[in-house]
């Protein structure tokens, strides 16, 4: 067997210079439906910042919805929300409100509190049921919505007066629970899926064909407001199989040319003004646009913002563009059109859509417009796309974005104003591809969903029900699509998008203009999503989970999701410089430090020391030193338990290392009890010899005070005595402590409260880490690497077994556990991550006596800390694939520039064919500024080495932008190395999930 192949996927967060991830102990973040979920909801505690800005960070890497209530309703495939109005008629409309861009019902923001959700709709493979929300969720028996059989669509209308109900034969429009119209559809085969973008909807029955509604009449006229039905000039040649409208109100979609022009433009269009609006609009917002709101919450803009006025010479411009309509479409031979509504104008055409190209270019003009038909081959290769969203996101939905789901993929594409081809009027607008990590891959599907069907028939994410519906022509006939892509425009005050399906994620852009992606999967597949503001669950969402359970649930307020990760911020307002989890009592203990001013200088006179006290006069400034202190901190509330339980150290006293130890001790039925080890060394200046202290603390639980039930643990110190030199490092072996105190390593037993000495070892400079691992301790020195040391327990010894004899500056230590073997993880001065072997057969060894490197990496960050937790189990119970995984380790860590990263044992044969994958790559994709990935992942070290670099490490940064490749490039390159892209793609999911913790 080779030697280890860790994986690297580096990630970023903000800056811990000390990290300890642990399991969340308490029951107040998570719901107790999520409480007996067999993996450990696991999330990372670590301290940031400096002085003032000082803070413990919790960050957590999936969203965990708090959820309000949970109804079981099985049979249930689909469900939307709507707004309806109060009861009493508004002839006008709030003018604030102007309707959302989505195709979902989304809440206007028109009051304060924006329109709350009237009706829930749920739809069934027979049935529809509508629930009324206010107070509490009641079921209408009448109304006039359709109840015999399911809905496909419904949604708002009229800026969210009206709502339409899309059933597979007919279209009702209602105002509250009264019918005001409805309109019968024949198109030859039932519809399957509906899109509404105010005041415009469009159809698509199930063989492809379309058909188009509009809002008509006014209350004024008298006239009852109707729904208008035509169908569009579209050609059929090929089959129409997704389809989304898209309001645009940013300006970009413009069929005019941005570029001023002598001749007067050939069709005088609302859009001629949108470009001047837009640069005045950037200059003025030009500090928005750089630091987000100033509202600092990261919360997306309200609907109505001041207007600035503009420069003097012009007047200040409108609110916003006029909004435009815009129709796109996805067809069987692999083309995608946008039209413009109402006139249905082709003016955007890609070719190939389906696969994945980096940038969507159009190419509607300079060819015949009805084209001729290629020769069947090439036609029935494309894979069908089953879904599109157009979506407005981020500052006054300024960001239009583009999901599709093809078979099995998720393809994410930004659009770009890019004016190309002057003079004709298509849209001025291209496409670009957005890498993300999001898995859409699921089981192999059975062979019999091979054939080509209906596009209602196996509708996406609908495999647990055995493909449902079949083919067109079965007697239930096919059933109303379920949308993967759900929008929504004020969940706790985010805007973005839902993706359900196997694996779910939020998709979230806000003023700040970086567009975040968080996982969900703590509770599986979700099959459907919608947005619900209600009086009890206000800016919340309803789920449903593969299990046939509503989910109705609020986002956790405490998490601040425009980041990378979810993260939490506690300021402590001082420098924090340990963390350790007491695990027994479920409390942490913080290591902080402020500085205070020098007032005094220790001197030496013979033996004695003395003090020297400074007297200035007021202008002097003193110098600064950092007073040390301890504290607990619960994570119930993340607030200090007691302000006057603060351990504080002697002036001059400096904290080194802090960890908690387990002791042996008789209190306990295991013999060994949590303590937190505390090492100090008293730095009084060169004169001064330098001491340092242990303590050893323990978390006892008392009498809390009246009305802070928090204070229910406080610190007891049960040693705490000056030792021989300064204590620079701690661990705990077979129930002893180890220190390193100077340049000598001691195990010590705790009894009675008195430290005993059991053995000792002298070593190099100065130990800075220790880890331990059974009987086994790790020691990494300043400048002299690594050691090897074994306490053995008859004879009460500590030798030394191997060390890496070469010189070499570790910043941190930890193991890398891959079943059997144990590496010894080493990251160093010149950011580089090194793992030595204990292999005392190789030759080169000398007999054991050596370390031998077997795998390096050049990071480009300093790391000085890891932590491990074992690979993710298998969500459906373990199986052939889930055991390679089983003993194996991952291994994290976090750098000095705020990354976070991770290491993976990988196994021999998906290592050579992912490093395959990799050489190929570094060859195949252009390089970012010209550097070439595999010289800068090379060692890097700044004195010359006698030893080449071993490699055996994967980049897991460029094997992911596999993800990011087109269809066509991703066959090359897998055919180059003798494989399939769905081999490689399982092998990268895979990774993915076994990692997928916190």
């Amino acid at each position: 067997e080779g030697p280890q192949k860790p994986q690297i996927h580096p990630k970023s967060t903000p800056n811990p210079p000390q990290i300890h991830p642990k399991s969340t102990p308490n029951t107040a973040f998570l719901s107790e439906e999520f409480q007996n979920s067999p993996e450990p909801d696991l999330e990372i505690v670590l301290c940031s910042g400096y002085g003032k800005n000082g803070a413990l960070t919790v960050l957590q890497r999936s969203i965990r919805p708090q959820v309000v209530t949970t109804f079981e309703l099985p049979g249930c495939y689909d469900m939307w929300t709507v707004t309806a109005p109060p009861p009493r008629e508004q002839p006008e409309v709030a003018p604030g409100a102007s309707a959302e861009p989505e195709a979902a019902a989304a809440p206007e923001g028109s009051e304060e509190d924006g329109e709350r959700h009237g009706f829930l709709i749920l739809s069934r493979e027979d049935s529809t049921m509508i629930l009324q929300t206010g107070q509490e969720i009641l079921e209408l028996d009448t109304s006039g919505f359709a109840t015999q059989g399911p809905t496909v669509f419904a949604g708002n209308l009229g800026q969210g007066q009206f709502i339409v109900q899309v059933s597979p034969l007919g279209l009702r429009l209602l105002q509250g629970v009264t019918q005001l119209h409805f309109v019968p559809v024949d198109l030859g085969s039932p519809i399957v899926h509906c899109a509404v973008a105010d005041p415009f909807g469009v159809l698509l029955s199930a063989d492809g064909h379309l058909a188009t509604f509009t809002l008509k009449g006014d209350t004024y006229g008298g006239r009852a407001p109707r729904l208008a039905l035509l169908r569009p000039p579209v050609s059929h040649q090929s089959r129409v199989t997704a389809l989304c409208l898209y309001r645009d109100v940013s300006g970009m979609f413009t069929t005019e040319s941005r570029v001023p022009r002598e001749e007067p433009p050939p069709r005088p269009h609302a859009e001629a003004e949108t470009l001047i609006q837009d640069l005045s609009d950037s200059v003025d917002d030009e500090e928005e646009m750089l630091y987000g709101d100033s509202g600092g919450s990261g919360r997306s803009p309200p609907k109505e913002e001041p207007r600035r006025p503009g420069p003097p010479e012009r007047e200040p411009p409108p609110h916003s563009p006029e909004p435009s309509h815009w129709c796109v479409l996805a067809r069987e031979n692999g083309n995608m059109e946008i039209y413009a509504v109402p006139e249905w104008r082709r003016v955007f055409l890609v070719k190939n859509f389906c696969q994945g190209q980096r940038v969507l270019v159009d190419s509607s003009f300079g060819q015949p417009p009805a084209e001729p038909r290629k020769d069947e081959r090439g036609e029935r290769e494309q894979p069908p796309v089953r879904e599109l969203l157009l979506v407005g996101l981020g500052r006054r939905q300024s960001r239009p974005l583009l999901l599709v789901h093809v078979e099995q993929e998720l393809l994410l594409y930004e659009a770009f104003a890019h004016d190309s081809q002057l003079g004709q009027s298509n849209l001025k607008v291209r496409f670009r591809k957005v890498p993300h990590g999001i898995n859409f891959r699921e089981k192999k599907p059975k062979p019999s969903r091979k054939k080509p069907e209906g596009p209602g028939g196996g509708s996406p994410g609908r495999d647990p029900r055995g493909g449902a519906g079949g083919t067109p022509e079965e007697p239930g006939g096919p059933r109303g699509r379920v949308a993967r892509f759900r929008p929504f425009q004020d969940i706790y005050g985010y805007s973005g998008v839902f993706i359900c399906g196997p694996s779910p994620h939020w998709v979230l852009l806000t003023g700040r203009g970086a567009l975040r992606l968080h996982p969900m999967g703590i509770d599986g597949p979700v099959e459907s999503f919608a947005p619900f503001h209600n009086v009890n669950c206000p800016k919340g969402f309803l789920y449903f989970n593969r299990q046939g359970e509503l989910r109705i649930s609020v986002l956790p307020a405490y998490l601040s999701y425009d980041a990378p990760w979810p993260v939490r911020k506690i300021p402590l307002r001082c420098t924090a410089h340990y963390v350790a989890y007491h695990v027994e009592s479920k409390v942490y203990a913080v290591a902080t430090s402020s500085p205070t001013p020098c007032t005094r200088i220790p001197r030496m006179t013979g033996e004695e020391k003395e003090f020297e006290s400074i007297e200035r006069d007021e202008r002097y400034v003193p110098p600064q030193q950092e007073a040390f202190s301890i504290q607990l901190i619960s994570p119930v509330s993340w607030e200090a338990i007691l302000q006057h339980q603060v351990i504080a150290l002697e002036e001059w006293e400096h904290v080194t290392c802090m960890k908690t130890v387990s002791l042996r001790s008789e209190e306990t039925v295991s013999g060994l009890k949590g303590y937190v080890a505390v090492g100090t060394c008293l730095m009084q200046g060169e004169e001064v010899t330098c001491r340092g202290r242990i303590l050893i603390l323990d978390v006892i639980e008392v009498v809390p005070e009246p009305g802070q039930p928090l204070t229910k643990n406080k610190f007891k110190v049960l040693y705490e005595k000056e030792q021989k030199g300064p204590v620079t490092a701690l661990c705990h072996c077979h129930g002893y402590l180890v220190s390193a105190i100077g340049q000598k390593i001691f195990l010590w037993s705790l009894k009675d409260n008195e430290l005993t000495g059991m053995a000792f070892i002298d070593t190099q400079l100065y130990i800075h880490q220790m880890i331990s691992v059974k009987s086994f301790i790790l020691a990494a020195d300043l400048m002299k690497s690594i050691s090897l040391l074994r306490y053995q327990e008859e004879s009460k010894t500590l030798s030394l077994v191997s060390r890496d004899a070469k010189p070499l500056e570790v910043y941190s230590v930890d193991f890398m556990v891959d079943g059997t073997q144990l590496g010894f993880l080493v990251s160093d001065r010149d950011r580089n991550l090194l793992v030595y072997m204990y292999l005392p057969e190789a030759k080169e060894s000398f007999g054991g006596l050596r370390l031998l490197r077997r795998a390096d990496f050049h990071v480009g960050a300093h790391v000085n800390t890891f932590w491990r937790t074992p690979c993710r189990g298998h969500p459906e119970g373990p199986n052939r694939r889930s055991s390679t995984w089983e003993n194996k380790h991952i291994t994290w860590f976090a750098t000095l520039d705020g990354g976070l990263g991770l290491l993976l044992p990988m196994q021999e044969k998906t290592y050579r064919r992912l490093l395959m994958l990799q050489n190929a790559l570094s060859s195949a994709l252009p390089h970012l500024a010209g550097l070439n990935p595999r010289a800068f992942r090379l060692l890097q070290s700044e004195r010359r080495l006698l030893q080449n670099a071993v490699r055996n490490v994967l980049d897991g940064e460029l094997l992911g932008r596999f993800l990011y490749l087109s269809a066509m490039e991703r066959g090359e390159l897998a055919k180059k190395i003798g494989t399939t892209p769905d081999i490689i793609l399982d092998d990268l999911l895979e990774i993915d999930r076994v990692t997928a913790h916190f």
